[in-house]
């Protein structure tokens, strides 16, 4: 915990050089809608971590809040900018404890793209209407934490009835996506568009429709390298 408290906050770099915007009108991207609830400057870092030289950077796909789940067993999605050897570890603590719940190295390889930590296979899952903050840590030198790159968020699971009839959703689909965005359920919009492109690379239209999401809480960089993917796949 202490290595993550200790990290030094590097440079923000963009990933394309060209900043593609998205078409003003497509009624089928997803609108996120923030909880009325919320904690502002939950995200560490405004967009990405790192990117000096031979270093990779980092971006938790997180919005700038404490983002809501209804799910106990969420995915944490986050980006890595290019390829690294670099050992990366994810930390889960509890924002009324300042001692680590789960501290796990991240099996490699680390390639470049949109990464996921499921709870569920760390066998841990969240408590209702805690907060809680996780961090992802890319690892340069042992002896030195400050050295670490880290970018991390915040994540809460609701139980309000409303969060209940959503989480009854099993089925990830466009559908589950636009719905859980507008309820402000950020976390399971996000982990069910990054299950969807996994499973369909080449669908262009799912990469729009998290590039969307991404823009709308201020992660242009990352919102472009899915653009820029969108656009290599069409050619």
């Amino acid at each position: 915990m202490a290595q993550i408290l200790g990290a030094t906050v590097l440079l923000t770099v963009s990933l394309v050089g060209t900043n593609t915007a998205l078409p003003e009108e497509e009624p089928d991207l997803p609108q996120y809608r923030a909880p009325q609830k919320m904690t502002p400057r939950a995200r560490l870092g405004g967009s990405l971590r790192g990117g000096e030289g031979e270093d990779p950077a980092v971006a938790a796909l997180v919005p700038d809040h404490v983002g809501i789940t209804v799910r106990q067993h969420p995915a944490l999605n986050w980006f890595l900018s290019k390829h690294t050897s670099l050992p990366i570890t994810f930390t889960l603590i509890d924002e009324r404890s300042i001692h680590a719940l789960v501290e796990r190295s991240l099996a490699p390889p680390h390639k470049a793209g949109v990464h996921a930590v499921k709870l569920e296979d760390l066998g841990f899952a969240l408590q209702a209407n805690v907060q809680y903050r996780w961090y992802i840590s890319v690892i340069k030198a042992a002896d030195s934490p400050s050295q670490d790159i880290v970018t991390g968020g915040m994540i809460e699971r609701c139980e309000f009835s409303e969060c209940s009839i959503l989480g009854a959703m099993t089925m990830c689909s466009r559908e589950a996506v636009i719905a859980s965005a507008v309820k402000g359920f950020w976390y399971d919009a996000m982990a069910c568009l990054c299950d969807l492109i996994e499973s369909n690379p080449s669908d262009t239209g799912l990469r729009k429709q998290r590039a969307a999401l991404l823009r709308q809480v201020g992660l242009h960089d990352v919102a472009d390298w899915d653009l820029a993917q969108s656009h290599a796949r069409q050619r």
